[in-house]
């Protein structure tokens, strides 16, 4: 992928974000014991104010590996809403020109607790995403773009009302323009509307439009395996007690029978799962196709993740997926992408807000290929191939063709 590094910024966007967009409140929080009782005071530090949500996280961090994007997203007229703009203004003026500004509703915005060496914790206000339409994507924008980005739907509850038909229309108009689709998903709350949908039946439904989508485990435990969700959920190691090869690649195979060319799992600590559809299905992938896309076909693979001292994971699954989509627009191999997906994700988690640990894309593969230490699978990878040149394991379905 050297060769594509120095490659001349094309006019107009490249991709398209869409979607959910907020502002996030990160109080600095030194200590590791977070205490929450009535009555009681804890002292913390100073706050972290910055965009959040697919839109601004993936949106920004590729705009940081020199992907030319437009981000599609609604907000308010009030002043979260203005300080959001202001803060996409000082990345590029052109960045937020696609969003919508709504004067009857409030921006969304997230307060973010991330105690040092634990995982964050989020009070969320959805605002005026709960509004968001299929309508308020403006399609003829995609017509020149070669990805289109939506993330976050379980946020958005119009999106996901009546089984999911506004995000149905939504893909489905995006996949006219012969854009590349991809999707991300977040972890809703439980008790939430989002949390009480049947995601089967939206996901069956959205899926047949969607090339790429790659969510986390746990989301998609949620909201597929519900059963095992729970189940996991129990474990002492919470859900990466689930993150078994044998579970991870069975999981693989559900998603690519839902339609997508490209599915994946991101396993927090413990990397990215890559799997993609047989030759038969690599049809209409649209303008962000590989030029070597036999390439791409039959993959199963496995990126452990980078050595890193975390010091927050907000955005972390945003910037993994933005690493891959980048890495695909510059038509970087499976094992590449995987592997510059994981090396993003993890200059992430070293920052405390969602874009401030990740690097431009010289400065991400400079750090790759200076041997970079990776993080050891706990668990056996019984017939799978450690594969040193490229980093990834390859699992007992890849099947690769025309390398």
């Amino acid at each position: 992928m050297k060769s594509d590094r120095n490659a001349e910024r094309k006019q107009g966007a490249e991709a398209v974000v869409g979607g959910h967009i907020c502002l996030d409140i990160i109080p600095e929080i030194k200590s590791r014991d977070l205490v929450f009782s009535e009555g009681f005071l804890q002292e913390i530090g100073r706050a972290v104010i910055s965009t959040g949500g697919a839109v601004s996280n993936t949106g920004l961090a590729l705009h940081r590996l020199g992907v030319t994007t437009l981000l599609m997203g609604k907000v308010g007229s009030d002043l979260f809403g203005h300080t959001l703009r202001q803060i996409l203004s000082r990345y590029d003026p052109l960045l937020g020109d696609g969003l919508i500004e709504s004067a009857d509703a409030v921006t969304s915005y997230s307060v973010i607790l991330s105690p040092v060496g634990r995982d964050r914790m989020v009070l969320h206000c959805p605002g005026c995403n709960d509004t968001f339409s299929a309508d308020e994507i403006a399609y003829p924008r995609l017509g020149d773009v070669k990805l289109f980005h939506l993330g976050y739907p379980p946020l958005m509850r119009r999106l996901i009302d009546r089984d999911g038909s506004e995000l149905v229309d939504l893909l489905r108009r995006a996949k006219e323009t012969g854009v590349t689709t991809s999707l991300d998903m977040s972890m809703p709350d439980e008790a939430s509307f989002a949390g009480n949908v049947n995601w089967p039946t939206i996901l069956s439904r959205a899926l047949p439009y969607v090339d790429i989508f790659v969510p986390s485990l746990e989301e998609t435990l949620f909201a597929l395996y519900r059963d095992e969700f729970r189940r996991f959920s129990q474990y002492p190691d919470g859900l990466f007690a689930a993150a078994t090869p044998e579970v991870v690649s069975s999981i693989g195979r559900d998603l690519l029978r839902l339609g997508p060319k490209i599915v994946g799992l991101k396993l927090g600590r413990l990397g990215l799962y890559l799997r993609t559809a047989a030759a038969s299905r690599w049809t209409e992938v649209g303008r962000a196709e590989p030029t070597r896309s036999q390439e791409w076909m039959s993959r199963e693979l496995w990126s452990p993740c980078f050595q890193v001292e975390v010091v927050g994971t907000t955005g972390a699954g945003d910037t993994t997926f933005a690493g891959l989509l980048a890495a695909l627009l510059r038509d970087g191999s499976p094992e590449a992408c995987a592997a510059f997906a994981c090396a993003v994700g993890a200059c992430n988690t070293e920052a405390a807000d969602a874009l401030g640990g990740v690097r431009n894309w010289e400065q991400t593969w400079n750090r790759i290929e200076s041997g970079w230490e990776r993080l050891q699978l706990p668990f056996s990878m019984t017939g799978w191939q450690w594969r040193e040149s490229t980093g990834v394991w390859s699992g007992p379905d890849d099947h690769p063709r025309g390398c």
